[in-house]
């Protein structure tokens, strides 16, 4: 006989597992509701002679509330990474503003990451580690080729940064490997975009916008691409592995 208390129990412990990654999501609405407009370019531009000021007075309070307030935007997916990465650069230089930047955007996707895999990715993961056919057949693949996988979402800019996020959690990726692929997997991205945030006070005098499609630029892409296919370079040699002993 059924213990009618296990139902609750589990539904319970379920609500519990899915509490962070529901407040994640209803942060996320709120801020693309509320703070559109206060996470802006405009709001930079306004502001930036304050925050220089700030930063000369109070350069390491700085450093971590710029790094903590990145956490915050990258973990609840508050509207305003692009620009934080533009204050990054803004404030500290392409150097040490990338490494803040990179910081900053790793701590956030970590926290999204455990969310996910608290909530829903343990469950998901061991579903589909229980399935057969082709589903079993596409995680085990991915699992296989975790490394590559995992740089190779990345590097390419076409991958939204929330879905490299969720993803993994939902594949039992290990924490370990996600944290050290995502550091080290978005450094070019954020040297890019650091690089022209670097460069925003020339943009500030010409009353002009940056271009935040530079890194769609043939010299950009290229090189990010190359990476990208570096990055599946074992997944093809694998590929090509087994073809030859079938």
């Amino acid at each position: 006989m059924t213990n009618p208390s296990h139902g609750t129990e589990s539904k319970a412990a379920l609500a519990a597992r899915l509490l962070p990654l529901s407040g994640i999501a209803l942060a996320a609405v709120l801020g693309a509701v509320f703070l559109k407009d206060s996470l802006s370019f405009d709001a930079l531009r306004e502001n930036r002679e304050a925050l220089l000021a700030f930063r000369d007075s109070y350069y390491g309070l700085t450093v971590v509330s710029f790094v903590m307030a990145y956490v915050v935007i990258v973990g609840f997916s508050l509207p305003g990474a692009t620009i934080a990465t533009l204050t990054g650069g803004f404030l500290f230089a392409t150097f040490p503003g990338a490494l803040f930047n990179v910081m900053g955007a790793t701590l956030g996707a970590t926290l999204i990451f455990l969310a996910a895999r608290w909530g829903l990715g343990a469950r998901l993961g061991a579903k589909l580690q229980e399935s057969d056919g082709k589903i079993k057949a596409i995680k085990d693949g991915i699992t296989e080729n975790q490394w590559s996988m995992l740089f190779l979402i990345r590097l390419v800019p076409a991958v939204p940064f929330f879905v490299a996020n969720l993803l993994p959690a939902f594949l039992d990726v290990p924490l370990r490997r996600f944290v050290i692929s995502t550091f080290f997997g978005i450094i070019p991205g954020a040297v890019v975009y650091t690089s022209v945030g670097a460069g925003l006070g020339e943009v500030f005098a010409r009353g002009e916008s940056p271009d935040l499609g530079i890194i769609f630029e043939p010299h950009v892409l290229l090189p990010l691409l190359g990476l990208a296919a570096l990055a599946a370079l074992p997944i093809v040699l694998k590929m090509l592995g087994r073809g030859k002993t079938l």
